[in-house]
């Protein structure tokens, strides 16, 4: 069956002039320039960036459908773009199954048919579960892959019953399992069981806590730059930056989660990001659907910079720096347009690393970083 058939049949067309209730848009507003699924689904194959929403919200226990797609396109299409030479399509929200099994099924065909054409996919609305659903798209490539979550929590509650609390355990252990590795961004700790923690650890998972990536987000980036997946729930933000997060006073601000998403943005593997956990009855002034509005623009613009650095391989576009520590000698490379770092592993791989793991091996140390990599 042809994409755009099985397309017609999977996603449901959205009216964007509903969406801005009549008002025509700037030429150079987002609105005025993403093609949008209407009466059929628009030529993607042209697009660099692809929407879909989610309706679907039965994981946390919501028997009625989420509007969240409607109000997050309301407030991004508002936006301007400032990188018009990146090609857009919205192709509309993907109609949710009769089971949330077939929800997940439609999103493994759906996303993995855009990966199948190198499109970097962004996913709007829906309970934090619908992860899963994205992680499938990489199953039905049968692609080894890395994911990140930013999350307040660790989704693997033995309390819960709701697909929402448990995912994770799917996402860790379903066979076949194309889980590489994985990258827990944020997690609050008083509300996480240190055991919890303990066995992530063994399993050589990393997982940065909520204060640590607030101190040192630049410490995220490589995370995010070998990550193929990223999944964001909204309890991440602390409730005065998304006001329909009712879940804790405290998380990241509005900004450093847009500098998050620059981040994901700019990692020339990241090939899709879901946006999970928005209520908009919930919400003031439509703030939240204002915050991840502008989370996506930082994607946008993060996207825009990711064709600056060429592989490590292509040597001249770094400078190089040969550091021996504790007998070991390696390589690390610094782009001459990003500023980004990279280090060599004994077996010759290039790995993301900031400048902080290369001082550390300047004073002979042993960088974390490498050392967890070596590990695994």
């Amino acid at each position: 069956m042809a994409a755009d058939t099985f397309f017609e049949q999977l996603l449901m067309p959205v009216d964007r002039y509903q969406i801005n209730e009549d008002e025509a848009y700037h030429e150079l507003q987002l609105g005025a320039q993403i093609q949008v699924h209407e009466k059929s689904v628009p030529d993607w194959t042209a697009a660099d960036i692809v929407l879909i929403g989610l309706q679907d919200q039965r994981g946390e226990g919501f028997s009625q459908p989420s509007e969240a797609s409607f109000y997050i396109r309301r407030q991004l299409y508002r936006l301007f773009h400032w990188h018009p030479e990146i090609k857009i399509a919205d192709l509309g929200d993907i109609q949710s199954g009769r089971q949330i099994s077939d929800t997940y099924a439609a999103m493994k065909t759906v996303v993995g048919e855009l990966l199948a054409h190198g499109k970097l996919i962004v996913m709007l609305g829906g309970s934090h579960d619908l992860t899963y659903g994205q992680y499938l798209g990489y199953v039905a490539r049968e692609q080894l892959m890395e994911a990140t979550l930013i999350d307040a929590l660790f989704d693997i509650r033995e309390d819960s019953t709701l697909p929402a609390d448990t995912f994770l355990m799917d996402l860790f252990v379903s066979q076949p399992n194309f889980l590489k590795h994985y990258n827990h961004i944020g997690f609050q700790s008083y509300y996480v069981q240190p055991h919890m923690l303990e066995t992530l650890d063994k399993l050589r998972f990393d997982c940065y806590r909520v204060g640590y990536a607030q101190e040192r987000p630049e410490d995220m980036e490589p995370a995010l730059r070998m990550s193929d997946m990223l999944s964001i729930d909204l309890n991440a933000i602390r409730h005065s930056d998304v006001p329909a997060n009712w879940f804790s006073p405290n998380g990241f601000t509005g900004q450093e989660m847009c500098l998050l998403c620059k981040y994901a943005g700019m990692s020339a593997r990241l090939s899709s990001l879901g946006i999970y956990g928005y209520h908009p009855e919930r919400d003031q002034h439509e703030l939240t659907a204002k915050q991840i509005a502008q989370m996506i623009w930082y994607f946008i613009e993060g996207f825009y910079w990711r064709s600056m650095d060429p592989p490590p391989e292509e040597k001249q576009a770094y400078w190089e720096f040969h550091v021996r520590f504790t007998d070991v000698e390696t390589l690390f490379l610094r782009s001459k347009r990003t500023g980004r770092w990279w280090m060599q592993l004994p077996d010759q791989r290039f790995i993301p690393c900031t400048a902080e793991d290369y001082y550390q091996a300047c004073r002979n140390e042993i960088p974390e970083r490498w050392l967890r990599a070596q590990e695994r």
